[in-house]
């Protein structure tokens, strides 16, 4: 029968009395308890329990979808189910079409989805969670197996109290809303599962239901759609986060020689990603600090492009996609603060800051970009934003939309109070984002560059604040002010869970239909 779980315990002391409570697969040699139990579980419904045959058919064709709970050796409770090819019955099928009139050829290895063929525990183990038991390890199955998720019908036992108050749809809102118990569905929306569709006439003879069936659903956030082609995404990415130190270069190769030295030491961690900071390379200013301030910013805007062809090169060479941080770019007369990804495919995309400075409108005379989008890696989504554009909750919302997982952010910051300000933006943005970020800076001082004077930084790498993250929402952190590298690992998977089971949904909860945030 259909799914069926556990109402309260009759027995509040009934726990004290356990000594071990064990899940394991289903045996034909448990069948007669399994019998029954159904007879007692289902006593509503007219020959209701499975035949041995029947039983042992699932166990032949499927044996991991058949479970037991066992307690103290006594059968408590049973989980069937079977794969099936989804798309061959849609949502309107009768539980006899969905289990070939219950001969369970319906089963496919090749198919999409577990479907629930019953569950139910001895109504004198009821309220020990014994059916939220089998429905995680159903849970874990599907994650194991690769499937889109499980779907089943559920009955509505309390449905015929009210039929001629209310349509089944009024009745499955009050359920809802809390204004009536029904102990199937609650127990269902307390395991994640959602209601697809309302079926009618999918189990003859089910009278307390009317024969009505919520289709419930439970989406495996961690299925991959197959494919022939080989699958190089990851979904533990490795981010190494470069500190730099703010030292005299008398040429642009003793920059690019030390540049080199940190992409070779993250990627001999094999990280995925290094990450630099705002304006490293401002060293190569000093050169030119018999110029006025914007006409120096010009003449080290010269040394953009070799920087990043070096990049890009080493982006293949070390197997590892670069974030180049950010540096002057003059186009077509205007001065912009660029940045680029350089794929480890030989691929490369650009960056701008958007949110120009205060000081580098005033004293260099600067322009901010007008691009939001987030760049596709073969660590997935990700998204750059430069130091002062972190503090603009809005633009990684933007990309939170288009399907960014981590926030890179270089930044450049001289004193501790502005370096707070990126620290607590940045931590702020994976909370109401549910991402990572991971921000860089420079340490240091450049007495001979003007408007450079002194570096304040700790990198750091923080996460979502929830039970499969850290605490306090910091992954990683470096050393405050001293040249180092920051190696830590991040969890795609988790992000996926947390999407749909973390404890607040900050992206599935706004309120769209009071406000809603969009590019112009």
């Amino acid at each position: 029968m259909p799914a069926n779980p556990e109402k309260e315990a009759t027995s509040t002391n009934l726990a004290d009395s356990i000594e071990k409570i064990e899940l394991k697969y289903l045996t034909i040699g448990q069948y007669r308890q399994l019998k029954a139990l159904m007879e007692e579980a289902y006593a509503v419904l007219p020959e209701s329990a499975w035949e041995r045959h029947e039983i042992q058919k699932l166990i032949d064709v499927f044996p991991e979808g058949q479970i037991a709970i066992l307690i103290d050796g006594q059968l408590a409770g049973c989980a069937l189910s079977i794969i099936v090819d989804y798309p061959q019955f849609g949502d309107n099928h009768t539980y006899a079409e969905i289990t070939g009139d219950y001969s369970f050829n319906t089963h496919t290895a090749e198919g999409n989805m577990l479907y629930g063929i019953d569950v139910f525990v001895a109504p004198a183990f009821r309220g020990l969670r014994l059916g939220r038991r089998m429905y995680d390890y159903r849970k874990e199955l599907c994650e194991q197996l690769n499937l889109e998720g499980i779907v089943f019908g559920g009955r509505l036992p309390k449905y015929h109290l009210y039929a001629k108050e209310m349509p089944v749809r009024k009745y499955m809102e009050a359920v809802k809303s809390r204004e009536i118990h029904d102990p199937v569905l609650n127990f269902q929306f307390a395991n994640d599962f959602y209601v697809k569709k309302i079926i009618k006439g999918y189990l003859e003879g089910d009278t307390d239901s009317k024969e009505y069936a919520a289709l419930l659903m439970w989406n495996n956030v961690l299925y991959t759609p197959p494919t022939k082609k080989p699958s190089t995404t990851k979904s533990v990415v490795r981010l190494g986060l470069v500190q730099w130190q703010m030292r005299p270069y008398r040429t642009l190769e003793e920059l690019i020689e030390q540049m080199e030295y940190f992409v070779q030491t993250v990627s001999n961690y094999r990280s995925d990603f290094a990450l630099f900071p705002e304006f490293f390379n401002a060293p190569l200013m000093a050169a030119y600090n018999n110029l006025s301030e914007p006409d120096a910013i010009r003449k080290l805007a010269e040394f953009t492009e070799p920087i990043v062809r070096k990049f890009s090169e080493f982006s293949i060479q070390y197997n590892i996609n670069i974030i180049t941080g950010s540096m002057p770019s003059v186009e077509n007369g205007t001065l912009y603060n660029v940045g680029f990804l350089c794929k480890r495919d030989g691929t490369m995309e650009k960056f701008y800051k958007l949110h120009v400075t205060p000081d580098e409108v005033k004293v260099w005379g600067m322009t901010g970009g007008n691009q939001v989008k987030t760049f596709d890696t073969d660590c997935g989504k990700i998204g750059i934003v430069i130091c002062y554009d972190v503090e603009f909750p809005e633009l990684p919302r933007l990309l939170a939309g288009q399907g960014m997982n981590i926030l890179f952010v270089p930044f450049l910051t001289d004193t501790q109070n502005g370096y707070s300000r990126v620290r607590h933006c940045s931590q702020a943005r994976a909370i109401e984002n549910e991402c990572y970020v991971a921000i860089a800076g420079s340490v240091g001082n450049l007495p001979k560059v003007h408007n450079m004077d002194i570096q304040y930084a700790q990198s750091m790498v923080f996460t979502p604040c929830d039970f499969a993250f850290p605490s306090n929402g910091v992954k990683a952190e470096a050393t405050p002010n001293t040249e180092m590298i920051l190696v830590a690992d991040v969890d795609l998977d988790l992000l996926k869970e947390l999407h749909e089971h973390g404890s607040v949904h900050n992206l599935q909860d706004r309120r769209t239909d009071v406000y809603r945030l969009e590019l112009q």
